[in-house]
């Protein structure tokens, strides 16, 4: 059985859109350079390693990958060798490597990819997928690196989100003046 960790960049008050800042958000880029930041590169490469598979909504599939197929290096060869899942009923012909459309209702389509996956599957940068997920119960982790910035506007991982969920905590960390938070789902 498998294990979704859904693993985001956040704000102090919770903002998780565009972190990029390529999205054309009046407040994006509050990431900043992610080369500029050890700790956010090895809790990436760590994320990656630890993963059977990656898991994307098709926004996120798009964005990643037209970064990652030519680049190199150890986080580079990790994601681009992995399985990918693209949820999306729009999507016909991925062309990044190991690539498959998960089509039908979301939530069905990635219950039947965790039945068939063993290990951790790890969600990133698909924010509409990860509220889906969360709100039915099927994320089984969350690891939030928070930004020491507010922004007072823009999009929040939890916003949408139609039931309560129950976390807990199960560890802290911190570097670069970012703290590396996971919570399990309760």
């Amino acid at each position: 059985m498998g294990k979704i960790v859904i693993s985001e960049n956040v704000t102090l008050d919770g903002v998780v859109e565009d972190p990029s800042g390529e999205e054309g958000f009046e407040h994006g880029g509050w990431v900043g350079h992610i080369g500029d930041r050890p700790a956010v590169a090895r809790a990436a490469l760590a994320d990656a390693l630890g993963a059977e598979a990656i898991l994307f909504g098709r926004g996120g599939y798009e964005f990643f990958g037209a970064r990652w197929p030519s680049r190199s290096g150890e986080l580079a060869d990790r994601l681009n060798g992995l399985p990918k899942f693209v949820v999306s009923s729009t999507l016909e012909a991925p062309d990044w490597s190991n690539s498959t459309v998960l089509n039908g209702e979301p939530v069905d389509a990635v219950s039947k990819l965790k039945r068939e996956v063993d290990g951790e599957i790890l969600l990133i940068g698909s924010i509409r997928l990860a509220r889906t997920l969360i709100d039915h119960g099927l994320a089984d982790e969350l690891r939030l690196a928070v930004f020491p910035v507010a922004l007072g506007a823009g999009g929040r991982l939890f916003d949408e989100i139609g039931s309560r969920a129950q976390m807990r905590l199960a560890g802290v960390e911190s570097g670069d003046g970012i703290a590396f938070l996971t919570y399990e789902a309760d």
